[in-house]
């Protein structure tokens, strides 16, 4: 019996090598046809098609109810664009805001700008930009977060810009495009847009429930980059998700560094964000709130319930002593006087060359 049982073991084990080799075929095309598919285990977004591709683009621009929009400068739009892509004359981030980085307080102005570019209450509105940087990709970000402080849910943004257009095999036109003018009239939604007063509730712990997400690089954020009178953060932020980590990456051929490659995916925007309540108010922040932009876009791909942006952020409130600060760092401008001296001693103390001005 002890032999008899000593065969059954082996046959058992060559069977169950040899189904295992018949299975790995099997395994391998089922693992083909999904990546082919594109199909993914990982996280979904919620709201997927505030991101549109570059054929939905080819698709739609000639349509009347769709206007696309280069949020590039003039001059940029006119070396190359999108066919049936309008510009707005500016980035969009200088277009679509005042001198002080700020929106603008008379919707009128949105409404006339918006209507005159063929723009209606009805139509689907694409914002493309250069998008291989966040400091590029903003210009798209601000005009999809004003597009929906104005209460226009029909606001999308062709993911990975201009870049995935051209990865795409289409071409671009050196023809501008004007659309027939349309009536476009705002419907605010206070709630996207976070007021100082409110963030001076947050910080003195009046307000509760609320995560605040400072956009700022961590320098920033800690108070060693002071880019106001004062560094460091609002008091009661929740966390610092810079701007520079969210988008995806690739390596650079040249320097084999990993460098941002212009698409936004759900893997990993959500590892930043997944801890959070998708039900509380979600509020982000940077030094204009032109960074947070690209937060508040994030946060509705992902399904957040009340999501803002703090407008006057931190070039208001670092620079105005009636905020508080935590980690509250000071320029030293006494110590910016001596180095300007330094360097004015040095400049005089240099030989003149001749023709130079006294």
């Amino acid at each position: 019996m002890v032999g008899e049982s000593s065969i059954f073991k082996k046959r058992r084990k060559i069977m169950k090598h040899v189904n295992l080799r018949k299975a790995v075929p099997f395994i391998v095309i089922c693992i083909i046809v999904l990546v082919s598919a594109g199909i993914s285990y990982g996280a979904n977004w919620a709201n997927p098609d505030l991101l549109v591709t570059p054929q939905a683009v080819e698709d739609n621009a000639a349509k009347d109810n769709w206007v696309v929009v280069d949020c590039r400068d003039l001059k940029d739009y006119a070396k190359g664009h999108i066919p049936g892509s309008i510009s707005f004359g500016k980035e969009c981030k200088k277009a679509l805001r005042d001198s002080t980085a700020r929106i603008f307080t008379d919707v009128k102005k949105y409404e006339s700008i918006f209507g005159k570019s063929g723009i209606g209450n009805d139509t689907h509105v694409i914002f493309y930009g250069e998008h291989k940087t966040t400091d590029t990709f903003k210009d798209v970000t601000v005009a999809f977060w004003i597009m929906e402080y104005l209460g226009h849910d029909k606001a999308h943004v062709l993911n990975g810009g201009l870049d995935a257009w051209l990865k795409a095999g289409k071409k671009l036109t050196n023809e501008p495009t004007l659309k027939p003018q349309k009536t476009f009239k705002a419907n605010v939604v206070a709630s996207r847009y976070a007021s100082t007063d409110e963030m001076l509730q947050i910080a003195q712990g009046k307000k509760k429930g609320i995560t605040v997400i400072d956009a700022r690089t961590d320098k920033e954020n800690a108070g060693e980059d002071i880019r106001a009178l004062r560094g460091g953060h609002i008091p009661n932020t929740t966390v610092n998700i810079s701007h520079k980590l969210t988008m995806d990456q690739e390596k650079d051929p040249k320097t084999g560094k990993d460098v941002d490659n212009g698409y936004l995916s759900a893997d990993r925007v959500d590892g930043f964000y997944k801890d959070f309540d998708k039900n509380k108010r979600t509020i982000g922040y940077c030094q204009t709130g032109t960074r947070s932009t690209l937060t508040y876009l994030e946060l509705r791909l992902l399904g957040f319930k009340d999501p803002a942006n703090y407008d006057d952020s931190w070039v208001q409130w670092g620079s105005d002593l009636k905020y508080p600060v935590a980690d509250e760092q000071w320029n030293n401008f006494e110590r910016l006087k001596k180095i300007e001296d330094e360097l004015k001693k040095i400049k005089e103390a240099m030989p003149k060359k001749e023709g130079d001005k006294e």
